[in-house]
């Protein structure tokens, strides 16, 4: 079966294998102690440092190991946040960091501390301007992933790194999702990384902190890891996250599979809207990660779509918020507003077969066609009044009332627009409302109006993401009784 979600767990690498079950015969003991089985354990655990520092770019002592990447983001940010206390109390983030930085940045604002997001492009790219823009005296720390968790686009931080040295601020950067496939360029002041992201086992982070940047760990603090990574360490995980991230530098090889695991997803970036009608690629087309892709789907719930790749053997990964069980689509989707339902992630993991990519491009369509059949979705997305099933779509009449509330263009009789019809989606979730509005669209002549009415958060992104794909007009969200009402004018 193949696993397309090496972004969120690549598999055990062979490597981290071989040296997990050595080290458990190895390195059981404390390394804290000084007879023979702690001093052995000592010495794995050094020699894991220091390979870890190789494959980083810094000094074996800048580098602590956490019980989880996740750890190692919460531990740098309010270590490095509490040593600049006297400087400022001011977070700068972009607005699609991993939300272990988000979780950190509201724990910081309840704290009495401020937080400033930064936007991203549609490609989700913060712009290194906005970000000397938004620098300022009271600025504390910088906070920048190298590499989007969910669309794969590579952030500016070589960028980023010279303007925060400039001005004094510490950068940290979480790398997760970048480590695998080299060191992180630029001059940052702080690190965070996750051993299960490149091969290692789960349970193993790593945080970098460079000689020179000011950190006081927080919270209780014992002897080990310098004092910032409290607890007895585990050895045989942290031993087999160092082997397997020294494997992937060994040599040529991380280059070599980067390269070819780049032309499979230039394949896929290609193929699937030429195989699958209305289909939104996201995520920057140059700056990315070389083995992931992102897509949406109109029309598609994506729950429904993962559980039909997963029948067909595709393991992958979404975005979508009916996948999560919420009505909130991704941060990261609803920053770069584009759309969210139908969301797929593929991520493939070393040694991934260009074949299985084939079958996947050849498995794809049909999935999508039956997961819209049983939506009831017409041809293109386009319908008929009698396809419109329970949809409840009016020009006037006690129905219109809720749009006449919201203000919707041709509410007065002496509007010159033509009249608009009202789409009732309350209490449906996407894709529903896009779909009724798909089919009520051509029931309005040119100029008209469709305003549909949905308490669906992602109903906010994928209603103008639909416009722009369709070519219509988005003319505004306005509050409603109960959810919004969002206005789209027939153009086309």
């Amino acid at each position: 079966m193949p696993y397309f979600d090496a972004a969120s767990a690549a598999p055990l690498h062979p490597v981290a294998r071989e040296a997990l079950l050595a080290s458990l015969d190895e390195g059981w003991a404390d390394p804290a102690r000084l007879y023979r089985e702690g001093r052995r354990a000592r010495l794995l655990l050094d020699a894991a440092r220091e390979a870890a520092a190789e494959a980083v770019g810094c000094r074996p002592d800048e580098v602590v190991f956490t019980p989880s990447g996740t750890q190692a983001v919460h531990s740098g940010v309010s270590g490095a946040l509490a040593a600049r206390r006297r400087a400022g109390r001011r977070l700068l983030h972009s607005a699609v960091e991993h939300s272990a930085v988000l979780h950190a940045a509201e724990v910081h604002t309840a704290a009495g501390g401020s937080c400033t997001e930064l936007a991203v492009d549609r490609t989700g790219r913060v712009a290194a301007g906005d970000v000397a823009a938004a620098l300022s005296p009271d600025t504390a720390l910088v906070c920048l992933q190298s590499a989007n968790h969910e669309v794969g686009t590579e952030q500016p931080v070589e960028e980023v790194a010279a303007l925060c040295q400039e001005a004094g601020v510490p950068l940290l950067v979480d790398a997760a999702q970048s480590l695998p496939w080299g060191p992180v360029p630029g001059g940052w002041s702080l690190l965070a990384a996750s051993a299960h992201k490149w091969g290692g086992p789960p349970g193993v982070g790593l945080l970098a902190v460079r000689k020179g940047t000011r950190f006081a760990p927080q919270g209780p603090r014992d002897e080990r890891e310098a004092g910032r990574s409290p607890g007895f360490e585990n050895i045989p995980a942290i031993v087999a996250a160092a082997a397997s991230l020294r494997a992937l530098r060994a040599g040529q090889e991380t280059a070599t599979e980067a390269a070819r695991l780049r032309k499979l997803v230039d394949r896929i970036r290609t193929r699937v809207p030429e195989l699958v009608p209305d289909v939104e690629v996201v995520g920057h087309p140059v700056h990315r990660l070389p083995h992931l892709v992102t897509f949406s789907c109109l029309y598609v719930d994506g729950e429904a779509l993962l559980h039909e790749l997963d029948r067909a053997g595709f393991s992958v990964s979404s975005g979508s918020s009916c996948t999560s069980g919420t009505l909130t689509p991704s941060h990261v989707l609803r920053a770069m507003g584009v759309l969210s339902e139908g969301n797929v992630r593929v991520s493939l993991p070393y040694g991934t077969d260009g074949a299985e990519v084939e079958h996947f491009l050849e498995v794809l369509p049909t999935v999508v066609r039956s997961v819209r059949e049983r939506l009831g979705v017409p041809a293109a997305g386009r319908g008929t009044v009698a396809e419109r099933g329970t949809t409840t779509a009016t020009a006037g009449g006690p129905e219109a009332a809720p749009a006449a509330a919201a203000g919707e263009p041709g509410e007065s009789a002496d509007s010159a627009e033509p009249a608009g019809l009202v789409v009732d989606s309350l209490g449906k979730r996407c894709p529903l409302p896009v779909i009724e509005l798909a089919k009520a669209i051509l029931e309005v002549p040119v100029g008209g109006t469709v305003t549909v009415l949905a308490d669906d958060e992602a109903a906010r992104l994928d209603i103008p993401a639909w416009c722009a794909m369709r070519e219509q007009e988005y003319a505004g969200e306005r509050p409603a009784e109960r959810g919004a009402a969002y206005v789209v004018r027939r153009r086309a």
